[in-house]
């Protein structure tokens, strides 16, 4: 049995899991698994009503990580704030590139989809999936940066869109 002091994270702890973004450390338990005994995170993801269990050691190898560092979190923002790369390739292959992104877990790269996805007032329409990316991506960022900066999550969004504003 290993003590509280030498686990990554500890109950209560905010964390990132890429493919559910952020969640908290509820606990840490024990089971047995095939005969084997393994020691798992218990992460609860409240805005998807889930429950996930990650075995301790294989935390990070899982991508399971803290929430983003402050540098980190200015440098998404500036992110937002920068124009649009939108390649020139099919709708499909840039789907699956933005979906990889949101998946990676990774702040920076998820500002990049919410970046790139966002459309001002002035601009066209988007279309059905181009929307769910964006809102996919935007949900994501606003979760993390909210649990950051120990606010709700529809400020988050708010503080996302003045940053988003600044690029038009």
């Amino acid at each position: 049995m290993t003590s509280k002091s030498e686990h990554e994270f500890k109950i209560g702890d905010h964390v990132v899991y890429p493919a559910h973004g952020v969640g908290v450390v509820i606990g840490v338990e024990q089971q047995e698994i095939v005969g084997v005994p393994l020691e798992l995170y218990v992460i609860t993801f409240d805005h998807e009503k889930m429950t996930l269990r990650v075995p301790t050691k294989k935390a990070k190898t899982a991508g399971l990580r803290a929430l983003a560092e402050g540098n980190i979190v200015s440098q998404a923002l500036t992110t937002l704030k920068g124009r649009a790369r939108v390649k020139r390739t099919m709708w499909s292959r840039r789907a699956q590139e933005y979906e990889a992104k949101i998946n990676s877990g990774d702040l920076i790269s998820i500002a990049e989809v919410v970046r790139d996805l966002h459309r001002s007032e002035t601009q066209p329409e988007q279309s059905y999936s181009e929307r769910q990316l964006y809102e996919s991506a935007l949900d994501r960022m606003a979760r993390e940066v909210a649990a950051i900066e120990r606010i709700d999550r529809d400020a988050a969004i708010s503080l996302l869109h003045k940053s988003l504003q600044k690029a038009a």
